[in-house]
């Protein structure tokens, strides 16, 4: 929760103030940022992690929980200064959590923030976990695709390098210019047969690694619990 980032919309400065005072008594404080209803534009959410919105002026507060509602990403709480509006303001709008303005009412805040950041926080760790895992499965798929082509770019560089040697040795003369482009392409043909065989040794290495690896998984099953006591 290190990087974690509040926004607070409010145009009541003591609101604003009593919150940013409480937060910094906690272990773990968050980067918070104030802007009141005036400044305040649905864009401005983007990038927050959650957003707490306390009193408003004229009025302006069913819009701004509206446009949280579109922004589902950021989790959203709602300090109410009247209680009896909070079932309705509730089901109208349930993106956004409704706290009502009461007795310990900024300790119930800061409680229930702290928990979204958290849920914040582990939402990020699962989509880079995801973002992580499906770009080791495209590479898994590029692999196994090299593995199953290297025979056919085997055959295809044999191919190349022989023919390649056979107009080298032709005794009939051969423009100049010919006969370099020919070397180069003898070259770089040795080039991606380096490159292939090097990709070999590491696909095999990487079997070796997965059957030691597996041995060492079936050796470890076969250990009774009895044998682990002596």
């Amino acid at each position: 929760m290190t990087h974690s980032s509040v926004l607070i919309v409010s145009d009541d400065t003591e609101f604003a103030r009593t919150v940013a005072a409480r937060w910094q008594a906690e272990r773990r404080v968050p980067e918070i940022t104030l802007t009141t209803s005036d400044v305040w534009q649905a864009s401005t959410a983007d990038g927050y992690n959650l957003v707490i919105v306390g009193p408003v002026r004229n009025n302006k507060i069913g819009a701004i929980l509206c446009a949280l509602n579109s922004i589902p990403a950021a989790a959203a709480i709602y300090v109410s200064t009247e209680s009896r509006d909070v079932s309705q303001l509730a089901s109208e709008h349930p993106h956004v959590l409704i706290i009502p303005r009461e007795d310990g009412w900024i300790g119930t805040l800061i409680l229930v923030a702290g928990e979204a950041l958290r849920r914040a926080a582990a939402t990020a760790r699962a989509q880079r976990a995801e973002r992580v895992s499906a770009e080791i499965q495209r590479n898994a798929t590029l692999g196994r695709y090299m593995l199953d082509m290297r025979p056919s770019v085997n055959n295809a560089l044999t191919s190349v390098l022989g023919n390649a040697d056979l107009l080298l040795l032709d005794p009939r003369p051969i423009h100049p210019d010919a006969r370099e482009q020919i070397r180069t392409i003898h070259t770089m043909a040795l080039r991606l047969n380096e490159i292939m065989q090097r990709f070999s040794s590491v696909a095999a290495e990487m079997r070796a690694g997965e059957k030691e690896s597996q041995a060492e998984t079936n050796s470890m099953s076969q250990i009774s619990p009895a044998g682990l006591a002596r």
